[in-house]
């Protein structure tokens, strides 16, 4: 594991459902700005856990858009598909300090935040198969924490979520254990992403608590939104980015994020990433949840 007082450390952490698309792009520039701005290290890292979603080639052409809009990462690309012993690691670790249970609930039963509120801790000898591993949240947990653009955040995660899933019912490892394995594997001092994973922030520095890792800044940015209010995503069918056009790309991403606009004659990417590290203002993007797609029509 690199040395956790290292220098600035980012990432961008892509699922493989599908090429990538605006929304991504935003992000990923978004990150790779910041940490470069500040003379750091910035990572890619492939969010491959959940095989059934994922889009066959997907991941190597995500990887291949990136360098087309000359976003080079520092360092060997990490694929959470080859990090199970990791994330196995940490839950024996959790399940020792009687931190996790065992759930058997359906989705019917779960409570608000879908969570397990209560039913399966106390019948542990009775739960069935399948199903999925919880860790407990105490009632008076609070997490604190401030974020870069969307300021303070205070979370009641005791009443918010009680409990959350760490290994899925059918044996995938969950989003946030993960996560948090792999940022603190790769020493992250900075995670630069989208809004739409803020209520994911409190679950996280939870856990980092629970297994003594330091948790990194955070800087949740708005997502993109379609006509419909509807985050831009693939799952809402937003049109995979071209990457023939990696200089106009670049230049609607700096727009959204409201940065100082490169100069017409700065034509190639490596030109237009180099203007845009250079006036990187994370204080010009808007401290809002979400932007329509809209506002990049001139």
């Amino acid at each position: 594991m690199p040395d956790s007082n290292a220098q600035y450390r980012g990432r961008f952490a892509p699922s493989p459902t599908g090429p990538l698309h605006l929304g991504s792009l935003i992000a990923a520039v978004a990150s790779y700005l910041d940490a470069r701005s500040c003379g750091g290290t910035w990572l890619v890292r492939m969010d491959d856990l959940d095989p059934p979603r994922e889009e066959p080639g997907a991941a190597q052409c995500i990887l291949l858009s990136l360098q087309g809009h000359g976003l080079h990462w520092d360092e060997s690309v990490m694929w959470q598909s080859e990090r199970a012993p990791a994330y196995t690691a940490a839950l024996e670790e959790l399940a020792t300090r009687d931190h996790l249970f065992c759930c058997d609930c359906t989705r019917a039963m779960l409570g608000p935040g879908g969570s397990c509120r209560g039913r399966c801790r106390p019948r542990q000898s009775a739960v069935n198969s399948p199903c999925s591993t919880r860790v407990s949240v105490p009632d008076n947990c609070q997490i604190h924490f401030t974020d870069q653009l969307q300021g303070p955040q205070h979370i009641s995660l005791g009443e918010q979520f009680p409990d959350f899933v760490v290994k899925r019912k059918d044996r995938l490892d969950a989003y946030q254990l993960a996560v948090v394995v792999d940022d603190a594997e790769q020493a992250i001092t900075h995670v630069v992403r989208g809004s739409d994973l803020l209520d994911s922030t409190p679950r996280q520095i939870f856990l980092q608590q629970l297994l003594g890792y330091r948790s990194p800044k955070y800087c949740h940015l708005p997502v993109i939104t379609n006509s419909q209010g509807q985050k831009l995503s693939k799952q809402h069918h937003a049109p995979a980015l071209d990457d023939k056009l990696a200089p106009a790309n670049l230049r609607g991403a700096l727009k959204f994020l409201q940065q100082t606009a490169p100069p017409l004659p700065l034509t190639t990417v490596q030109q237009i990433l180099s203007f845009a590290i250079g006036h990187w203002s994370p204080r010009r993007i808007p401290a809002t949840l979400a932007i329509p797609e809209s506002s990049l029509v001139s």
